[in-house]
């Protein structure tokens, strides 16, 4: 069956979402993304679209990048019904499935397939009516003495949605390899190429990616679409606001979607993201959730909110986190058939109507973290939601396997949190952040991170400096930062503790250290030991060989802090650092911290009406047009 033969009976219903299958590049752990199969129910792949279902074998397509989110389309769209499309060939049975918001299933109708060598089209309607609060459609294939064939299945609406023309935005430092990688698998998909009109890569990096081996074959597949922008290190929202830049000043698109250069693509998210926009009752922004990429079957991030009473991001409310697909599917586990409610999206991958970039403005000048959760916030006060699309996604690092609680990146959580804070959220934050600040303060100062408590008091004066600097730092403020951080021995790494002397402490010693305090008057007697530790002078010996080799996981404060040094890894395993105990850097560090804190209650607000006031300077086309000329 040929595309042809598709698109000839597609042309009075508008596709939502391809039924897709693993690609021949991919490994085996990510069949269950695609196919809930019995362990003995192995079926053949042949394309993107088409499996073989073998003989006496039951296949449901009840999996993530599969079944249809009802419950989603239900709440936030125009489509009232959704068909099902099926082309098969051979002898079996096709049946149709409905999951509740509890995760009980339903039968909703289904039939025999008896076609022999010939095609046959199989079809289903279903409404939406019942999805309100969430739930999923799905069907099964079974087979007893044939095998079943499948060419292609979509999932439509007879609804007229209006083609689009889409910009992809992508910003890429020194990360050749991936950015790559994923503009090959744009050019190589022909349905995205029918939709996509501009590809805007931001090049901040010293290392080009037009000097990769594989650029010019990217290049020869997307043809004109794709333009390289080559500027200084502006972070990924100097980056992103360039995609936004050069589509609403210089291309016609009707849609922007931003994706992070260092993810592995399945392209299909672009289109269903681009279908749900366009079917929606009202402009949106979509986002898509992210997947693992090193576990494949796992879903890392299913949506996200941020928390205006603590101004932390963390999981949406009934969102399921870390979930493997590979241990439970979808049909068995019921957390996943609830629709749950995002405040933002990361941009991984979020997509972007025209009209609510040009209401909201480009993003704020924060070089990195919190510019995607700002941006939805502003959009969302201008009566734009945000929306995470099941079903669209991207594999991506986990933040959980990342240094960036306390490597460089921690001065722009913290500056950016407190800009985010002042902005948007409409409690008195003082309390809560003096009492955060302070706290965390403390456990760094007590595991021996000199460097980031460093950095978190400069992000602390430069966001009390005001707004008007804000442009002048993006440039900047990341080598100030390293200088800072090269002062302290915490934040100089070598490749392994191995070129450390080894510890003098055994490991049954350090063992003994790691249990953690239980209860409130264990842990302030473990603070009062730990502080009254710090105060002393330190073993002399210890300044040249550690006590004990931590790992990540375990380098807590409770142990760290009644130590005099020890070698401890980084959480992503790429280096480890010899941090040491030095009483005079605490006392130091511990003023200026309280100083640092006292300021922030007595200036906050102050501080948040500067910061209100100067929110349309910060985010204005013409704002950003100087820096990119410049």
């Amino acid at each position: 069956m040929t595309e042809q033969d598709v698109a000839q009976r597609s042309d009075d219903q508008v596709v939502l979402q391809r039924v897709i299958l693993p690609r021949d590049t991919d490994p085996v752990d990510v069949r269950p993304l695609y196919l809930d199969e019995l362990e003995t129910a192995h079926s053949h792949v042949s394309s993107r679209t088409a499996v073989t279902v073998p003989v006496s074998a039951r296949v449901s397509f009840a999996a993530f990048f599969n079944a249809f989110p009802a419950g989603y389309w239900k709440r936030w769209t125009k489509v009232t019904e959704v068909i099902l499309r099926v082309n098969l060939r051979g002898g079996g049975r096709i049946d149709v499935y409905r999951s509740k918001p509890n995760g009980d299933q339903a039968h909703l109708a289904g039939q025999a397939v008896r076609s022999g060598a010939e095609w046959t089209t199989a079809e289903f309607r279903v409404s939406l009516a019942p999805f309100e609060d969430g739930g999923w459609i799905w069907f099964d294939l079974f087979t007893d003495d044939s095998t079943l064939e499948l060419a292609d299945a979509v999932w439509a609406t007879e609804l007229d949605l209006p083609p689009v023309k889409l910009s992809i935005g992508t910003t890429t430092f020194n990360r050749v390899d991936d950015c790559v990688a994923s503009l090959l698998a744009l050019g190589e998909d022909p349905a995205i190429l029918d939709v996509v009109t501009k590809v805007y890569v931001a090049d901040q990096g010293t290392k080009k990616i037009s000097g990769h081996p594989r650029f010019a074959e990217a290049a020869r597949l997307l043809g004109a679409r794709l333009e390289v922008i080559e500027q200084g290190n502006l972070g990924g929202s100097g980056g992103f606001s360039r995609a936004f830049y050069e589509s609403i000043e210089h291309s016609d698109v009707d849609q922007i979607l931003l994706m992070d250069d260092d993810i592995a693509l399945e392209p299909d998210s672009i289109l269903r993201a681009s279908a749900f926009a366009r079917a929606a009752t009202s402009p949106m922004i979509v986002g898509s959730q992210m997947l693992n990429l090193q576990e494949k079957a796992q879903l890392h991030s299913m949506g996200e909110v941020v928390d205006l009473h603590s101004c932390y991001w963390r999981p949406a409310p009934g969102a399921v986190t870390k979930h493997d697909f590979g241990e439970e599917s979808l049909r068995e586990t019921p957390e996943l058939h609830r629709r749950i409610d995002s405040s933002y999206n990361g941009w991984w991958m979020c997509l972007f109507p025209r009209e609510i970039v040009e209401a909201n403005g480009l993003p704020l000048p924060l070089f990195i973290k919190w510019d995607d959760a700002e941006y939805s916030l502003r959009a969302l006060a201008k009566g734009y939601p945000t929306v995470t699309l099941p079903g669209s996604a991207v594999w991506h690092m986990p933040w959980t396997d990342k240094n960036d609680l306390s490597d460089w990146t921690v001065y722009f959580h913290l500056r950016n949190r407190l800009v985010v804070a002042a902005l948007h959220s409409p409690h008195d934050q003082r309390a809560v952040l003096v009492k955060q600040g302070m706290r965390n303060t403390l456990r760094r100062l007590l595991s021996m991170e000199y460097s980031t408590v460093a950095i978190e008091i400069k992000a602390i004066e430069d966001f009390l400096a005001g707004p008007d600097r804000l442009f002048d730092l993006l440039p900047t403020a990341l080598p100030e930062i390293q200088r800072i951080r090269k002062q302290y021995p915490d934040a100089q790494t070598l490749a392994s503790a191995s070129q450390f002397p080894p510890p003098s402490l055994d490991a049954v010693h350090a063992e003994r250290m790691l249990r953690p305090p239980v209860n409130p008057a264990k842990i302030a007697a473990q603070a009062s030991k730990a502080l009254l530790h710090n105060l002393r002078p330190p073993a002399p010996e210890a300044a040249d060989r550690p006590q004990v080799n931590v790992p990540a996981s375990s380098a807590l404060w409770f142990l760290l802090g009644n130590l005099d040094s020890a070698t401890v890894s980084n959480p992503d395993g790429s280096g480890v650092a010899f941090r040491r105990r030095d009483p005079k850097v605490f006392r130091e560090l511990s003023k200026q911290a309280a100083a640092a804190y006292r300021r922030l209650a007595t200036e906050w607000p102050a501080a948040r009406e500067t910061w209100r006031a100067a929110m349309p300077e910060l985010t204005s086309t013409e704002s950003w047009r100087k820096v990119f000329e410049n």
